[in-house]
């Protein structure tokens, strides 16, 4: 393979990479990677924490429920053993406390207009049922007229024209609650129960493997209920912005789950890829990163690796199975992948702000790429020179990210913290085409 073209270095160090699936060219330049990756996010002394006694911080917390879109489904854990109750009726919403909760984005990228408008899209007879039920329960139904005041007031209403909507008005935008393709999966608790100031924000890596693995099944589950309540849906956008660095309206733990009407410009490009040459995945992907010593974590169903040719300093996370879709994944394969990912977030702290994307073959694609997961540090900020040249400034090499993270997970691995079936660094198979994906084709 040409790896050279797209991985190499300079004599005065600079790492020139380029993605070999999307193109996007970036170099690391030696004295740009002053910004550590630390466990400071924030200020130097963050002000500390005033508990309360029942979580209020903010919309996403347990004690503003109310505050949220009407929920479509949540998760408990009651005697030890894990449980999902869907459509949530409005009076029983403190009648048990949710480990994760399913709720609509109230700010969505594709509206029910969007899908309505074009292409006339309707809720489904389970959904109209569900927002019938809701609204007849004069708990459920000041709960929607208070949320969509508020939408309407974020939006720029003001209270005399809000005054003016007709209830027939209101309950054709409060479609947008209960049948959306724009959800919101978020994680209990606001703070890590250790909290002492205000940057201890519960994180990803502070769930236990079982509480992720759950965490996983449920976003899955919120998948195929969007996809089969929305038959216009093509693919389906999961990601998590985690601290504001990264896009968060709330710094609480949350992940974003979105209905699209395509498959969009890259991924296209990556099917093309895949067309060409079933195995490119293998090819450009873990056989390349192991020929440059970048894979450092490895179990049975899942390896992760430094991806090259990223904006932002980002790790990869692919599944090693036939099945290219999160929801055709066995429980063993999915927990093995929800391990890795976890594992990663750990390892990276909870006061680095990143972005998690899922990545996956479209539902109606016959050709299929493997499921993997990138989470991106944003500790840089593209600028003036990478908008006038294409060329992205990242402030840590490829080898400089795996070399911070593979001391912290043979720590945490010595602790008990992440999975002991993980291997790390020189531990790792490394065996050719360890992905299985295009076997399914």
């Amino acid at each position: 393979m040409d790896y050279h073209f797209f991985y190499h270095t300079m004599a005065d160090g600079t790492v020139k990479q380029v993605n070999p699936f999307t193109g996007v060219e970036v170099w690391s330049v030696p004295g740009r990677a002053g910004k550590p990756l630390s466990e400071s996010f924030g200020s130097q002394s963050p002000a500390a924490l005033e508990r309360h006694d029942q979580e209020a911080y903010c919309a996403f917390c347990r004690g503003r429920l109310l505050e949220t879109a009407p929920e479509k489904a949540r998760v408990v854990l009651e005697n030890g053993v894990f449980s999902t109750q869907h459509r949530i009726p409005p009076s029983t919403y403190h009648d048990t406390d949710p480990v994760f909760r399913r709720v609509s984005n109230l700010f969505e990228i594709l509206s029910v207009d969007y899908w309505r408008q074009n292409y006339n899209y309707k809720l489904s007879s389970r959904n109209i049922r569900w927002k019938e039920n809701y609204l007849a329960d004069p708990v459920g139904l000041r709960h929607v007229m208070d949320i969509l005041d508020y939408k309407m007031q974020r939006s720029g209403r003001s209270n005399e024209e809000i005054s003016q909507v007709s209830m027939e008005d209101r309950l054709l935008m409060a479609d947008s609650l209960f049948g959306g393709g724009h959800e919101l999966i978020i994680v209990m608790p606001h703070y890590h129960p250790d909290a002492q100031d205000l940057e201890d924000l519960y994180a990803t890596g502070n769930m236990t493997d079982e509480e992720h693995y759950q965490y996983y099944a449920f976003i899955i589950d919120a998948m195929m209920d969007i996809t089969a309540n929305n038959r216009y849906a093509r693919s389906i956008s999961v990601f998590k912005n985690w601290l504001q660095p990264a896009g968060a309206t709330f710094e609480h733990l949350h992940t974003q789950i979105v209905a699209i009407d395509e498959w969009g410009e890259s991924m296209e490009r990556q099917i093309k890829m895949v067309v060409q040459d079933k195995n490119v995945y293998n090819s450009y992907g873990p056989n390349f990163a192991a020929h440059h010593n970048l894979v450092f974590a490895e179990n049975d169903y899942a390896l992760a690796y430094v991806g090259i040719g990223h904006r932002y300093p980002t790790v990869e996370i692919y599944s090693k199975s036939t099945n290219a879709r999160p929801e055709e994944h066995t429980e063993d394969e999915l927990r093995g992948m929800s391990d890795m990912v976890r594992a990663m977030h750990a390892a990276i702290g909870g006061r680095v702000s990143v972005n998690e994307e899922w990545h996956h073959t479209p539902m109606d694609s016959i050709f299929k790429i493997p499921w993997h997961v990138f989470i991106k540090l944003r500790i840089n900020t593209p600028a003036g020179f990478e908008g006038g040249t294409n060329i992205y400034i990242n402030p840590l090499t490829p080898t400089d990210l795996r070399d911070r993270i593979v001391p912290r997970l043979y720590q945490l691995r010595s602790e008990g913290s992440i999975a002991n079936s993980i291997q790390i660094a020189e531990e790792c198979k490394l065996k050719p085409n360890p992905l299985q994906y295009y076997k399914a084709t």
